[in-house]
This record gives structure tokens, sequence and C-alpha cells, in this order.
């Protein structure tokens, strides 16, 4: 039986849907389609920033340094890098019908400044457990930040129903079983999503 929704946040909730801005700075630098987005988040800098051992500021003139970007050019490229992310407005209403059916929780592999973006989005309310590896130093595939979760949760792992579009953070969430839900397609896992409501 499921008591409880787990969420991820990059992939799931919010989505990159418009590509084009880094793009335009692979364009712009002379690089590969698709350079920029791997030379971020298939870092080392990323990496470590994901569980707290590097700060944001630090990520970012890392990344700077790599690309050959000063100062002004550095926060240009990192306003363009999610400029074309989208929050799933949808997905967050449907969210937030599951309580108090159900307890829910977020669960993502981001810095620890997401707690912040969560706060500008005003959705820092809509979840009875907010757990960001860049805070607790664990990140997903780890069994330890699952079992953290339904900590968190007062639930047992069985019983929470784990969303990700990682096939390796599936397994991870599989692993130390829980119920789970490949977040791909999206049009099929939100008629997944809606079924629990």
């Amino acid at each position: 039986m499921i008591r409880a929704v787990i969420l991820d946040w990059g992939g799931v909730l919010m989505r990159t849907e418009d590509s084009g801005p880094r793009l335009a700075w692979d364009a712009r630098l002379g690089l590969a389609s698709g350079s920029v987005n791997r030379m971020v988040f298939e870092s080392s800098a990323w990496q470590r920033a994901l569980v707290g051992q590097m700060s944001e500021g630090e990520l970012w003139a890392d990344v700077g340094a790599r690309l050959g970007l000063a100062d002004g050019a550095l926060a240009e490229f990192q306003r363009d890098f999610w400029a074309g992310d989208r929050l799933d407005g949808e997905l967050v209403t449907l969210v937030r019908a599951l309580r108090p059916r159900y307890k829910t929780a977020l669960l993502s592999n981001f810095t620890a400044r997401l707690r912040d973006e969560l706060a500008q989005h005003g959705l820092l309310d809509a979840f009875d457990a907010i757990i960001i590896s860049g805070e607790v130093g664990i990140a997903k595939p780890d069994a330890r930040v699952y079992q953290l979760a339904a900590r968190r949760l007062g639930m047992p792992p069985g019983e929470c129903l784990f969303v990700d579009d990682f096939e390796e953070n599936i397994a991870g969430a599989r692993a130390v079983g829980m119920q789970t839900l490949h977040f791909q397609p999206v049009d099929a896992a939100m008629a997944e999503l809606r079924k629990v409501t």
C-alpha cells in the first residue's frame, strides 16, 4: 500500500524544455552541441557540489575557469544555463492534492541552493520533507538517502512511491524496498500519478 510519494526535482517537477540557451553558448564558445551541458553536469565540481563538498560559488568559478569566462560573462552564462527550465504547474497541483491522504517528500540530487529556489516558487509548504543531497551529503542512488527520506516521512520504505527520471535512481529506490515510477515518458508517468490521487 502506498502512503507516501517522494519526487525528484530536476527532470520531474522542473524540466529543461528549451535547450536553446545552452546550445547558444555552445555556438558562442565554438563548442560541439551539448558541450556546456556536459561540462556542468558531468564535471567533478558538480559531483562535489551535489554532496556539499563545494559551494555554489566555487562550482560556477570552476565552470567559468574551464570555459574561459570572466565574471560578467560567467554571470550571463549561469543565468542562461537555467533559462530553459520550466516548473510543471500541473504536477505541482497534483502533489498538493496528494495531501493529507499521502505524505509527500522531495528527494533531489542538487546543490544546497535548491531550497532557495523552492522558496522562490512558493513550494516549501508542498512537502512534508525536503531532502537535498547538497545539504545532507548523500546523493542518489546511495541507499542511505532513500532510507533518510523514508525516516523523515515516518514511513517504511515499502509504503513509499519514489518518482524519478533516471533509471539508476529508480533502481536504488527499489533496492531499499520502495515502490517506484520511472518518470519517462512524461505523459505516461503523469497518468500513473493521477491514479494515486
